[in-house]
């Protein structure tokens, strides 16, 4: 990206009103407006023409990102540790094994222990329906707290980095692929984008990714197809948003139980695997109990039931369907790849490998997300800010 190009993305943000992002939080999508929204991406962009200019765009001095991980994580985990490192801050993993979490401290006191000198804490919590966001919240109103009795300098800001509700830094960095891909947000109204369940050999893959994607693409006028087999329902709040949403923008959200139809004349494909909500409702209550033999069971039972379901794969065929045989095929990753890491999975492999270098691209936007994010919650005036970085043009590497 060249200099005259990144000034002009600049200009655009500062006429954006996204004040009300800083100092807040980023946990879900639809609880940002539309500007607040576009001035994530403008940012996102603004700070990775930077590095292509081998611009430092370290803001901060000195300070922490502080991350917790209640899940796996390779893509998420790296691109929080990469945001914080552009910045100029560094990056404490927060291991509650070795906490005195494990001895019964309080949510409130360890939000306010590793607090001190953090500009930021970012959080996965996605394995129990019900409590990940939620611990998100309560985290977040014991930092603000702390901050409010003085006990904290200043208040961190928390990053979602995947709940049991959606998964932001995610969609976002989708979404930011998909204006890239084709030129602009404004091409991106009426075109037909499948969130589509795919069959998986495992069981337990969360829902914040399929609820993540149709609750955001329904707020650019997208036309939002969820297919998946019946009994793989998401959260019902959740359709709400992409329903109210898509009334919103003019665009179109709906379900089918085919996956043959839903790839009908798509512009964009996303076969993705998850659990389906009851079953993670019901796996929260079995973990909260300490029923181990009612997981054990309910695993068979999961197992069982994709196992019905193989012919839910993104093969060459249902690809051949899609608008122009040439939708853009997206997955977060690791994508489960029928003869390459798995007997039968959700993607055919020669599928995933034509479109293996799109999908890379799809995960590089992910670090200037979750930047982004940052920057415009602990930056006071981010245009301006980004301005002063691009005139003073200090060397990232020397």
């Amino acid at each position: 990206m060249d200099k005259t190009s990144i000034t002009q993305l600049i200009q655009d943000l500062s006429r954006l009103d996204y004040r009300g992002m800083y100092l807040q939080d980023f946990l879900l999508t639809w609880e940002k407006t539309e500007d607040e929204l576009y001035a994530t991406f403008m940012v996102a962009d603004i700070l990775r023409g930077l590095r292509q200019r081998n611009i430092s765009s370290r803001i901060f001095d000195s300070g922490l990102a502080i991350s917790l991980f209640r899940d796996q994580s390779t893509r998420t985990r790296f691109s929080f540790a990469s945001a914080a490192n552009l910045l100029g801050l560094e990056v404490q993993d927060l291991d509650e094994k070795k906490s005195q979490v494990a001895h019964g401290e309080t949510v409130r006191e360890t939000a306010n222990m590793i607090s001190f000198m953090a500009d930021v804490i970012g959080i996965r919590d996605d394995m129990f329906i019900g409590k990940g966001n939620a611990y998100m919240r309560e985290v977040a109103q014991s930092v603000q707290a702390g901050y409010d009795e003085g006990v904290l300098e200043q208040r961190p800001t928390l990053v979602n980095l995947q709940c049991d509700i959606d998964h932001p830094t995610q969609s976002m960095a989708d979404m930011l692929h998909l204006i890239n891909y084709f030129g602009g947000a404004e091409n991106l109204a009426g075109r037909k984008i499948v969130m589509s369940w795919a069959y998986s050999p495992s069981y337990g893959k969360p829902l914040s990714v399929p609820q993540g994607v149709i609750g955001l693409m329904t707020r650019f006028g997208m036309d939002v197809v969820l297919a998946h087999p019946e009994g793989y329902e998401v959260m019902p709040e959740v359709i709400e948003v992409a329903e109210r949403n898509a009334e919103e923008t003019g665009g179109r959200f709906s379900r089918t139980n085919d996956m043959a139809e839903a790839f009908e004349d798509a512009d964009i494909v996303y076969p993705k695997s998850w659990a389906p909500f009851a079953a993670m409702e019901k796996r929260t209550e079995l973990y909260a109990k300490g029923d181990w033999d009612g997981i054990e069971a309910l695993e068979k039972e999961l197992l069982a039931q994709n196992a019905e379901h193989q012919d839910w794969e993104c093969t060459e065929d249902l690809m051949a369907k899609t608008h122009n045989g040439a939708a853009l095929y997206m997955h977060c990753l690791p994508a489960d790849i029928s003869g390459v890491s798995c007997e039968r999975g959700e993607v055919a492999a020669t599928v995933f490998d034509r479109y293996r270098r799109q999908l890379y691209k799809e995960a590089s936007y992910k670090p200037y997300i979750i930047a982004a994010m940052i920057f415009l919650a602990r930056m006071r005036d981010p245009a301006d800010t980004l301005a002063e970085l691009l005139a003073q043009a200090s060397p990232r590497v020397r």
